[in-house]
């Protein structure tokens, strides 16, 4: 398992080098604040990592809420156990 997870890990780099060597242009961003001038691997490289991150975050916070719910819920319910004892 380990071996084909590495393989894979191997033909992205690779495929990523390619991709690079062959978009060497440079793609201007002019944002309100600043303005940015990359490769354009360099510029899918970075769209990739935030949205990774941004996906990554977005699953974090929709299990961290449901499990504060669910814990909101239990502490009533053990509550309402209790008061009714």
């Amino acid at each position: 398992m380990r071996l084909i997870v590495i393989l894979i890990l191997v033909f992205f780099v690779a495929a990523g080098v390619v991709v690079g060597a062959l978009n060497a242009d440079l793609v201007g961003y002019d944002f309100a604040f600043a303005r940015v001038r990359l490769p354009k691997g360099a510029a899918l490289l970075a769209a990739l990592v935030l949205g990774w991150l941004l996906g990554g975050l977005t699953a974090w916070l929709g299990v961290s809420l449901r499990q504060q719910r669910l814990q909101r819920q239990r502490r009533k319910e053990a509550g309402k156990k209790t008061a009714d004892a």
